[in-house]
């Protein structure tokens, strides 16, 4: 074994999603206007808590959720200039996985998210 994970693993899945319930609106909020692919980001959140949406599909914006929440991975998210390029990296071949069972409801609901976070609301308002 190789040492990664399967995303597609029940368990991890379950992991993953306990982080990014726990982490990723939290996250939102502080990269706000920072992170380009912020509103992909939010869109493959609401993909994955779709029920319509099949489980490997969820499995895979989850695990890269994952990614992006926690505080430090492969560049540190401080690191001025580069700290977001490996989640943008890992997040793009995820969003190449996912981007296909992304309903334009979902866009609209991450539309919807930054307007309310640039009214200086919260995500979930």
């Amino acid at each position: 074994m190789n040492g990664h994970q399967d995303p597609l693993d029940d368990k991890r899945f379950q992991r993953d999603s306990a982080r990014v319930e726990t982490g990723f609106w939290p996250k939102v909020r502080r990269v706000f206007g920072r992170v380009p692919f912020l509103e992909d980001a939010i869109a493959a959140y609401f993909c994955a808590r779709d029920p319509a949406t099949p489980f490997q599909v969820k499995a895979i914006a989850m695990a890269a959720l994952a990614y992006f929440v926690l505080p430090t991975d492969v560049v540190p998210d401080f690191v001025a200039g580069l700290g977001y390029t490996d989640d943008a990296a890992v997040f793009l071949a995820a969003w190449r996985s996912v981007a296909n069972h992304v309903k334009p409801d979902h866009r609209r609901q991450a539309q919807e998210t930054l307007v309310r976070l640039q009214s200086g609301k919260t995500p979930e308002d």
